[in-house]
């Protein structure tokens, strides 16, 4: 596995755009058209190879892999496991985990993969670490501050990032805890929203390291979501403006927008 060095989240996006990034999405069915135009928007090149029997194959080609469980067909949790196994930095997306058995089993098991970043709501989260029972479907019904503690015991036992995503993003790994605010509650109006950030982190861990990765992509989806918002007159607009959004956003609209 590559070591990738710490890094700004401008100088990340830089790296990105440079030295654009394939990027595997193991993902629902719900996203893939939305998140493989976020990928595109931001820079990545999307391949969305969830066939057991490729999806190994194909993470030895990536250079970053993601698994969101919101639809997990037979097809998919064989495919995940293969992927997980090649080594390739890779994205956790819990998404409904909890009161659904057979995604919460996987993504506990998967965590024995030890992802490098570990992104879902502060319901998600708190159900993964066994702290909780699941939000509402994949709202979440909690705040990020409220799975604070089980954020910390995530990335202890994984060694990598849990990102928690809210009105105001949580980022926690071993040696810090940062935050993110601002965004557009439109993101919660269309589909793939978050979906689309854990592919975006998938993508940033191609050149940067998890913590950077996962900051970075929530500062962008801040930004984004913000301009897209101030351009559009609804969901139906917003999720058009956002993609755009995304295509435009350049290295120093990033600066500042990180707080301890």
């Amino acid at each position: 596995m590559v070591v990738r060095t710490s890094s700004s989240p401008s100088t990340a996006l830089t790296d990105l755009r440079d030295s654009p990034p394939l990027v595997q999405c193991i993902t629902n069915a719900v996203v893939t058209n939305f998140t493989a135009n976020a990928l595109l928007a931001l820079g990545a090149s999307p391949a969305m190879c969830d066939i057991p029997g490729e999806a190994g194959m194909f993470a030895d080609l990536a250079g970053g892999v993601l698994v969101n469980l919101g639809t997990p067909t037979a097809e998919q949790r064989d495919a995940a496991r293969e992927a997980v196994a090649a080594g390739t930095p890779w994205v956790l997306d819990p998404v409904a985990v909890g009161a659904l058995p057979v995604r919460t089993a996987l993504a506990r098991e998967l965590l024995d993969a030890r992802p490098a970043i570990v992104r879902g709501n502060a319901s998600e989260i708190l159900a993964l670490a066994g702290a909780g029972a699941g939000g509402r479907g994949v709202d979440s019904t909690d705040t990020p501050h409220d799975a604070l503690d089980a954020a910390r015991a995530l990335a202890a036992r994984t060694g990598g990032t849990v990102a928690v995503s809210g009105a105001v993003d949580l980022i926690v790994d071993a040696e810090r805890t940062t935050h993110v605010a601002g965004g557009s509650v439109l993101l919660t109006r269309v589909t793939g929203g978050g979906c689309a950030l854990g592919a975006a982190m998938a993508a940033l861990l191609a050149v940067t390291d998890a913590g950077t990765a996962a900051t970075t992509a929530s500062v962008i989806w801040a930004v984004a979501s913000e301009r897209a918002e101030a351009s559009s007159s609804g969901p139906g607009s917003f999720a058009i403006a956002f993609l755009d959004a995304l295509a435009a956003i350049e290295p120093a609209d990033l600066e500042g927008r990180v707080a301890a």
